[in-house]
């Protein structure tokens, strides 16, 4: 593998990974079994996204101003209690549909091989069609691209002024939470928001189409990269494509909710593939572009260039790649600053960014932990998040240099991604889709099957995608149905959760196996028909159960 620029992070395969496997080495008559078996899930995605589908129409985030809004169809299930009821159990259970398919797309295609990465591919394209013309859902930051399209259209400083400046802001859909607040984005960016506001006007509808567009490209460049940086680190490029690119929370924070995070991580793995290869140069402008679009990925910079210096490279030689990285991002984002005129406004808003918590985040526990403390002493708590976020900060500073100037040459991938996990995980604000910045890196570099870490993925995909579709309803007030229908939403959640994790024989393998449980299920039936030997007698003249071949 000396061709790969010796970038010392390849290892062999280990075959508890699934190792990357050709087509010779799977039996055609095991590929044909596969390729039958897998037709189920893919089909049961697209039912599960086209549910995702309807129900967007009734409770997904719809401007007045889009001609959809006006539509004979629609209207009844926006306004009427019974659609709404209808499309929040439609939406909520799509998901969970799409969630089963991926998993029991991953049992079926088992070890992987042969030509199971065509078969996620095409998972992915099939899933995600519906999604293209979905009325937002999860989130409505897509509306903000436009209101800031229209600030750089008007001769604004997005880094400068809200989209509260512009007039009629607010019925193109902008959270209000966010009127006021500069942009969070990177500059290249705001010239594909621009773009797209100038080519489509007032026209909301496309607008949107083209945003998921865009984000559609980001997520053909992860498609691309991520079975390439696979192979590299000696893992099952299906396996990792299936991990990653397929699951259903990818599909809908990056396509229907139109996530410009899409583009930030397809351009961050192209250009960590690139340095892998020696391409030192090329790599470095396409993190900057990823930079442009979401300014976070500079983090990855000084691995980029410790992947272009080479194992056993001497310090010299690497703190060499490492300027050169720094003079040449930065060099062209000085120009890009220049052109557009707005400097580096960009990294004032990147320092002050970060209001608030969420309750999931490290830094949201131990403040609310905090605070139940200091209120039950009375003393003043209104310093504890501040506070909170200063250390954390610092703690995260630390670990990248730690990780920059420490750890083996071959695991300067794996170095990057936990760099990268420190910065997101000591945020005050953790979204949902900040854990698919993540997940492509580790699935790249391996998440066993048999293992607790895909139980891990598999939980976290399943938390934010019940949170995702009971939190973002959008539901009109004078029919006073939110709260109900977050309750709704979240017994549909739960009872789905019940059902894949305890009693679904094609899905409980996440947790029986990864756990360790299986062996613990199949000795309690043991011993449950040793206890009934009447039973037992009668149960063996028939046919074993999907519950027996699971056990």
């Amino acid at each position: 593998m000396t061709d790969v620029a010796g970038s010392g992070d390849l290892r062999t395969p280990d075959p508890g990974d699934g190792g990357s496997r050709s087509g010779r080495d799977t039996a055609p008559a095991d590929e044909g079994r596969r390729r039958r078996e897998s037709l189920g899930p893919l089909l049961e995605g697209v039912l599960g996204s086209l549910l995702v589908l309807f129900g967007s129409l009734g409770v997904g985030w719809l401007v007045n101003t889009s001609r959809l809004a006006r539509h004979e169809l629609v209207i009844p299930l926006r306004t009427e209690p019974a659609g709404v009821v209808v499309c929040t159990v439609a939406l909520t259970l799509g998901c969970w549909i799409m969630f089963r398919a991926w998993l029991r797309l991953g049992r079926t295609l088992g070890e992987f091989g042969g030509s199971s990465l065509r078969t996620v591919n095409i998972a992915v394209v099939l899933w995600s069609l519906p999604q293209l013309v979905v009325v937002p859902i999860f989130s409505r930051d897509v509306f903000a691209y436009l209101g800031q399209g229209r600030l750089v259209l008007a001769g604004e400083d997005p880094y400068t002024t809200g989209v509260s400046h512009l007039a009629n802001w607010f019925q193109l859909g902008t959270d209000i939470t966010w009127a006021e607040d500069e942009t969070p984005y990177g500059p290249l960016f705001l010239w594909v928001e621009a773009a797209v506001m100038r080519l489509t006007g007032e026209d909301v509808d496309l607008a949107i189409l083209l945003f998921r567009l865009v984000c559609v490209a980001g997520v053909v460049l992860m498609m691309v990269y991520i079975p390439k940086l696979a192979r590299l680190h000696g893992v099952d490029p299906a396996r990792a494509q299936w991990i990653a690119a397929a699951n259903p929370l990818l599909i809908i924070s990056f396509i229907s909710s139109a996530h410009n995070d899409a583009l930030m991580i397809g351009f961050a793995l192209a250009g960590v593939y690139w340095a892998a290869r020696g391409r030192g140069v090329v790599a470095t402008l396409l993190i900057v572009l990823s930079i442009g679009v979401k300014p976070i990925t500079m983090v990855l910079l000084p691995f980029i260039g410790l992947l272009w210096a080479g194992p056993g490279a001497s310090w010299r030689r690497r703190f060499g790649r490492w300027a050169m990285t720094a003079g040449l991002a930065g060099g062209v984002l000085a120009v890009i600053g220049l052109v557009q005129g707005y400097g580096f406004g960009w990294v004032t808003v990147l320092a002050g960014t970060g209001t608030g918590s969420v309750f999931w985040s490290p830094l949201g526990i131990m403040d609310g932990f905090m605070i139940t403390v200091l209120d039950a002493v009375g003393i003043p708590h209104f310093w504890t998040l501040d506070t909170l976020k200063n250390i954390a900060r610092v703690l995260s500073v630390l670990i990248v240099l730690a990780l920059m100037f420490r750890g083996p040459d071959r695991f300067v991938v794996q170095r990057m991604m936990w760099a990268f996990t420190a910065l997101v995980v000591l945020s005050p604000i953790i979204q949902p889709w900040y854990l698919l910045w993540l997940l492509p890196l580790f699935a790249v570099t391996g998440i066993r099957r048999g293992d607790w870490q895909l139980t891990w993925v598999a939980f976290t995909v399943a938390f934010f995608l019940a949170f995702g579709a009971a939190d973002q309803l959008s539901i009109w007030q004078f029919l006073e149905m939110d709260q109900q229908m977050i309750v709704l939403s979240q017994v549909v959640s739960w009872a789905c959760i019940v059902w894949l994790a305890v009693l679904d024989p094609g899905t409980r393998w996440v947790v029986l196996e990864n756990l360790g449980l299986r062996r613990v299920h199949a000795r309690w039936r043991a011993a449950r028909r040793a206890a009934d030997p009447p039973r037992r007698r009668r149960r063996r003249s028939e046919p074993p159960t999907a519950e027996d071949s699971d056990a």
